[in-house]
């Protein structure tokens, strides 16, 4: 009985571990996307006067 509860716990833990692994990993890869995506507008050209303002919906 003592090993199956000492089993559990220790896949328990390792569950946890891998979780928070995981969520980690997500964050650092979100952020690295959110850093490309700056700088891709960050290299887009100026917008220039009245460029962009209408849009023809009818062509």
């Amino acid at each position: 009985m003592m090993e199956s509860i000492a089993g559990m716990a220790m896949d328990m833990s390792a569950a946890q571990f891998a979780t928070n692994y995981s969520i980690a990993v997500t964050k650092k890869m979100m952020d690295t996307q959110e850093l490309a995506a700056q700088e891709m507008l960050r290299m887009l050209p100026p917008p220039t006067q009245g460029m962009g303002e209408f849009i023809d919906v009818y062509a």
